[in-house]
């Protein structure tokens, strides 16, 4: 091919890409998935910190069984929500310069997913538990449901109604670039 072809073909990807090669492109939402989970940590661990501390304390010998279940589910939800939001950046940490980062970016994605979904049990939970206490199980049960109504319709369904309305290209497909991204 000749130089002249090889850049037109260079500047095609390009524009179709928004200007960036496979490996740019896999950079980018690494880094940016890091950054939207560094938003999701405080909160998770917040919450965590909360649950190890509640066992202490004189009314929690006179949770019910029901309650002592819901915070025992609140309280593993919140470990493992903890756990899987720094899984991404745990990995990026022991991968580093493994020439991999396409893997560990699909990786990290599903783990901050399946982080997000837990935290959202954990939450609801910790609602569900905290108004059974103070407000009684009837107005506790509304709420949680409200909350997790809530929780579902903007952190599912309206991105994946946003997503499948307009379709942007896999990291597969978009450059048609074979190069392996780092």
């Amino acid at each position: 091919m000749t130089e002249e072809g090889a850049e037109r073909r260079l500047r095609r990807r390009h524009d179709a890409t928004g200007g960036e090669t496979r490996k740019e492109r896999v950079d980018r939402e690494l880094m940016e998935l890091l950054q939207e989970l560094r938003v999701a940590l405080p909160g998770v661990q917040f919450l965590f910190a909360f649950l190890l501390i509640v066992p202490f304390q004189a009314r929690a010998t006179q949770m019910s069984e029901f309650q002592q279940e819901v915070y025992f589910t609140t309280l593993v939800a919140a470990a493992v929500a903890t756990g899987l939001l720094i899984a991404p950046a745990a990995q990026h940490r022991l991968l580093f310069r493994q020439q991999d980062k396409e893997s560990l970016l699909r990786r990290s994605n599903w783990s901050a997913l399946a982080g997000l979904a837990v935290l959202a049990v954990a939450i609801a939970s910790a609602i569900l538990l905290v108004i059974d206490l103070l407000f009684g199980r009837t107005r506790a049960w509304w709420i949680t449901g409200v909350v997790a109504a809530l929780l579902l319709l903007w952190w599912i369904v309206v991105p994946v109604w946003t997503r499948m309305r307009n379709p942007q290209n896999s990291l597969d497909n978009a450059t048609g670039n074979e190069d392996s991204a780092t």
